[in-house]
């Protein structure tokens, strides 16, 4: 190699240094490009999305091609540098091209290709596969081999992954995925798609109507009051029992109703034979299952039961979709009848009031685990049915019950959360209970 002049030897280095960048860069990129975006390229006719996938299928083979392309460039490196310092400056020119060869390889063949990289993966991955595509067919028998080796060692921690297998992404991944990629999807749709999500998480008992609220047509009642009721309902489908909700009988289309017997009247014969026989619901079923189950019945409301076969509220289809898409009820005053904002930042809250709803208005945060309305969440903190104008801390908000009516809690105003108060407080319940003995005041 004496024969061989300086400049030939710098330029050897410098293509060697270039082939060193190129495989530590592309072994970043091919490592953490987007999969998801690359199957989607894939399925548009991409050639280059589809080969880096392909090769992606087989990662210990791939990484073992990356590495070998990679240590060698290095070794060669290593020693032509040696040789160029020696060729210099004699033995001390040997320490000074280590020297320099470690800041080298270190920022022109790790730190810059894989900083570029590791921001514009896609950008290097789809040319890289190409280079390794041709390389995997001379260099198969060492990789294979490299593979099989790595294969062995790795066998006691579970082995290499699996071919063909994909990266997947948790439920919590997915709704960090939506959230950091306002950018992309808009607002309205990133909370279908959180709303989509959600539905495996609650069940129906948290959207249900409570039982109290059903509104149905009792058999038992005078013809003239049963065709009023269903000439002044506000719903299309409505339940039919007899008595009591226990007794029901089925859900009739009341609109069909009144088409078919406008001329002749309304008949308890011809309501209970028009009538579909109830669906039932177990209270603990997620959302999304009910949702199939609807599907596959071809149903549009349901009953939800207990585990003793009470009824304790109805479930529509209409409540799931709006899950998904938001409220479209075409009642525009739902809020209005259950909460009424005031001027000094108060609320005025309906007993009934499900949590669910008024942490969608406000944004509070209140517990859903435990009630699901209003009146179920002060009762359960007091652990008493309370007199008007008692007072109690939840969570920080000042409630003030107002008005009360047999073993229930009617009306609440709530107040903005307090500052300095994240919980309930220490002797929150302590302070309702004298409340409602002494007929405290407002917080």
């Amino acid at each position: 190699m004496e024969e061989i002049p300086l400049y030939a030897l710098f330029a050897v280095l410098g293509l060697l240094f270039v082939l060193s960048a190129f495989f530590s860069g592309s072994e970043t990129a091919l490592m953490t490009v987007n999969r998801y975006r690359l199957e989607h390229l894939a399925r548009e006719g991409h050639r280059g999305a589809a080969r880096v996938l392909k090769l992606l299928e087989k990662p210990d083979q791939l990484i073992s091609l990356i590495l070998l392309g990679n240590n060698l460039a290095n070794i060669l490196i290593a020693q032509l540098t040696a040789w160029i310092g020696y060729r210099i400056y004699g033995d001390l020119g040997i320490a000074v091209a280590t020297a320099a060869l470690t800041l080298a390889l270190l920022i022109f063949a790790e730190l810059t290709p894989k900083t570029f990289a590791a921001l514009w993966p896609q950008r290097l991955a789809l040319p890289a596969s190409a280079v390794y595509a041709v390389l995997r067919v001379p260099l198969y028998p060492l990789v294979r081999l490299g593979a099989l080796i790595t294969g062995a060692l790795l066998k006691p921690f579970g082995g290499v992954q699996a071919r063909g297998a994909t990266q997947s992404l948790t439920r919590e991944e997915l709704r960090a995925a939506l959230a950091i990629s306002r950018n992309v999807i808009s607002e309205e749709y990133q909370d279908m798609l959180v709303g989509i999500l959600d539905l495996e998480k609650k069940t129906v008992e948290d959207i249900m109507i409570p039982r109290h609220e059903i509104v149905g047509i009792d058999l038992d009642d005078e013809a003239g009051d049963i065709e009023d009721g269903l000439a002044n309902t506000a719903y299309t489908r409505v339940p039919l029992y007899r008595g009591s909700i226990d007794h029901v009988v089925g859900f009739v289309h009341v609109r069909k109703m009144l088409q078919s017997d406008a001329a002749e009247g309304l008949t308890i014969e011809a309501l209970e034979k028009a009538a579909r026989e109830p669906h039932f619901i177990s209270r603990n079923v997620p959302l999304m299952e009910a949702l199939r189950d609807f599907k596959k019945h071809k149903r549009r409301s349901g009953l939800i039961v207990d585990e003793y076969g009470e009824i304790q509220g109805l479930v529509t289809m209409e409540d799931l979709l709006e899950e998904i898409v938001g409220e479209f009820t075409s009642d525009p005053g739902t809020y209005d009848l259950e909460i009424a904002r005031q001027e000094d930042g108060s609320m005025i809250v309906d007993g009934s009031c499900h949590i669910r709803e008024l942490n969608q208005l406000t944004g509070w945060g209140l517990d859903e685990n435990g009630p699901k309305t209003v009146n179920g969440l002060v009762l359960d903190k007091l652990e008493m049915i309370p007199e008007s104008a008692t007072c109690i801390l939840i969570e920080g908000h000042p409630f003030e019950v107002l008005k009360t009516h047999r073993n229930a809690v009617k009306i609440v105003r709530i107040l903005p959360r307090l500052a300095g108060h994240g919980g309930d407080g220490g002797d929150a319940k302590n302070n309702a209970k004298n409340n409602a003995k002494n007929n405290g005041e407002t917080p």
